[in-house]
């Protein structure tokens, strides 16, 4: 059975804001990157913050979920829609916030006051984002909650695009939504030297590392059928995807590319298209030395060299497993307004790759988008208007 699934809503919250006050800024190259310091115990670092503040993964993926539904013109109860949403790092902050306490408490213990300790321990496992997401909007369907580090925005709407094709459901709330920015992660990422300092700026020659980001994206897919019964807007269309890990490294990815660009052939395989059908590509871009010097040479080795390329965590930073979901959603926009998003960031480029440096009017027929995480795991998506 071959379904055709296409895409009938988006949310996203970013560094930048909404879907459409993200594809704005984005249009004019601007960057949602400022300095802060969210933890007194930890010196100010630029990072890509949604408020002043860290923001709680369970009010944002409510939030991004709400806007989702209303563009897809959806109300609950859906009780028949899937739910595949995704977190690489899921409660984190919360559970760095129990050890915190746990440890204050410890070294104030007062034997004559003993301290109890209530942790809602099953409202902070990794799933919950998932299965609170489904109960919001009744459903009965299956729930997934995929974990595939920095890949795990791709690897969801593949998920989410394979119960729709094999007629678990019709329509599927999916994506992934990640509020990474917590003391350990941020020292942990120090440590590797994996941070930029003064922003990010990927695939330059000056490029210094990755900027942290929080945000996501959920988007509504649905069986091409159902949305025109509804007679639901479309943003474009699901292709084919192709995944595979490298099996190499903890946290480097395989420079001689084999997995990856397997991944990226299975993918057009799926999609029926050849690289000279690809328009535009999203790349992961995080701006560290190896990824963009990675990924550069795939797009080399694949593609022509006038394939535009860009990357847009020089905007929103890196959002880890939700940065996928975002490039996502850029790619769409880009289908919908036939307009190629800049690299933000991007001054002296060190790569022989056709990279975007200003926004630009094209004809957009067909888009890939590539994720690459830690422990060599190698996700694309294409997409066709």
């Amino acid at each position: 059975m071959n379904v055709q699934v296409v895409v009938t809503g988006i949310g996203l919250k970013s560094a930048l804001g909404t879907v459409q006050t993200s594809w704005k800024k984005l249009i004019l190259g601007r960057s949602g990157i400022k300095l802060y310091q969210p933890f007194p115990e930890q010196k100010p670092k630029r990072l890509g913050l949604i408020n002043q503040k860290p923001t709680h993964l369970k009010e944002l993926t409510q939030t991004i979920l709400t806007e989702t539904l209303k563009d897809a013109g959806l109300t609950p109860p859906l009780p028949d829609c899937g739910v595949v949403i995704g977190s690489s790092r899921a409660y984190q902050a919360q559970w760095e916030e129990f050890a915190a306490e746990y440890y204050y408490n410890q070294d104030n213990y007062n034997t004559q006051k003993p301290v109890n300790y209530s942790i809602p321990i099953p409202d902070f496992f990794p799933h919950m984002a998932a299965l609170n997401t489904a109960h919001s909007i009744h459903s009965n369907g299956p729930v997934l909650a995929p974990m595939a580090a920095c890949a795990t925005g791709l690897w969801t709407i593949a998920q989410a695009y394979e119960l729709i094709q094999m007629g678990y459901c019709e329509q599927v709330i999916t994506g992934a939504v990640e509020t990474p920015i917590t003391p350990l992660t941020l020292a942990g990422f120090e440590k590797m030297g994996a941070l930029g300092l003064t922003g990010c700026y990927p695939f330059d020659r000056r490029r210094e590392g990755f900027i942290l980001g929080e945000g996501g994206a959920l988007f509504v897919l649905e069986s091409f059928e159902s949305a025109k019964r509804r007679s639901a807007k479309i943003y474009g269309k699901i292709l084919g995807f192709g995944l595979t890990a490298d099996a190499s490294s903890s946290n480097r990815p395989d420079l001689e590319g084999k997995s990856s660009i397997t991944a990226i052939k299975n993918c057009l395989n799926m999609s029926d298209l050849l690289p000279q059908d690809i328009d535009y590509i999203h790349a992961h871009g995080t701006a560290t030395q190896l990824n963009d010097q990675h990924e550069a040479n795939l797009i080399q080795k694949i593609f022509d060299n006038d394939v535009a390329v860009s990357s847009t965590k020089g905007a929103t930073g890196h959002t880890l497993g939700a940065s996928g979901a975002l490039g996502m959603a850029f790619c769409l926009m880009a289908l919908q307004e036939q307009i190629l998003p800049p690299c933000v960031g991007l001054k002296e480029p060190e790569f022989e790759i056709n990279l975007v440096r200003e926004a630009t009017n094209a004809n957009i027929q067909n888009v890939l988008c590539l994720s690459f995480g830690f422990g060599g795991q190698n996700a694309a998506i294409a997409l066709g208007k």
